[in-house]
């Protein structure tokens, strides 16, 4: 691993209607939209779905890590993960993420190291951990001339 900070950047861009392109250096680009539940199409990844499949992605990838630590075999790991958007004192926001994980291993292995294991990498999650994280703002407007 590199030494901390580490500094990701996306770049995102849009016209005044349509989907929104992400591009990221050495990356596929992304296409986005708002989701069904916001007047979107809902045939694109949409912010939300995004968020919800980082914490999906993020805990498969700290599980992977934990479980090398602990030197544990293991075949194979299917997560699902549920986000539930909400307004809580005029602020839409999460509110909860449940993390479904169903771990395959092999025969002899101790079902309990795998569960402490799994529990481990949900509770060091950098995603998760992250989510009430200060968010800045540096804005420019261009107006046409």
């Amino acid at each position: 691993m590199q030494d901390l900070p580490h500094h990701y950047h996306v770049n995102a861009s849009a016209e005044a209607e349509g989907h929104i392109t992400l591009k990221a250096e050495n990356l596929p680009q992304i296409v986005t939209a708002p989701p069904a539940e916001f007047g979107g199409p809902g045939d694109q990844w949409s912010p939300e779905t995004l968020l919800v499949g980082a914490v999906a992605d993020c805990f498969i990838l700290t599980f992977r890590a934990v479980a090398r630590a602990s030197r544990l075999e293991w075949t194979s790991l299917e997560c699902s993960a549920e986000g539930v958007l909400e307004r809580v004192e005029r602020v839409t926001r999460f509110t909860a993420f449940t993390v479904r994980a169903s771990l395959k291993v092999p025969a002899g292995t101790d079902a309990d190291k795998a569960r402490k294991l799994l529990e481990k990498s949900e509770e060091v999650c950098l995603v998760t951990r992250s989510l009430l994280a200060e968010s800045h703002l540096e804005a420019e407007v261009i107006v046409a001339e």
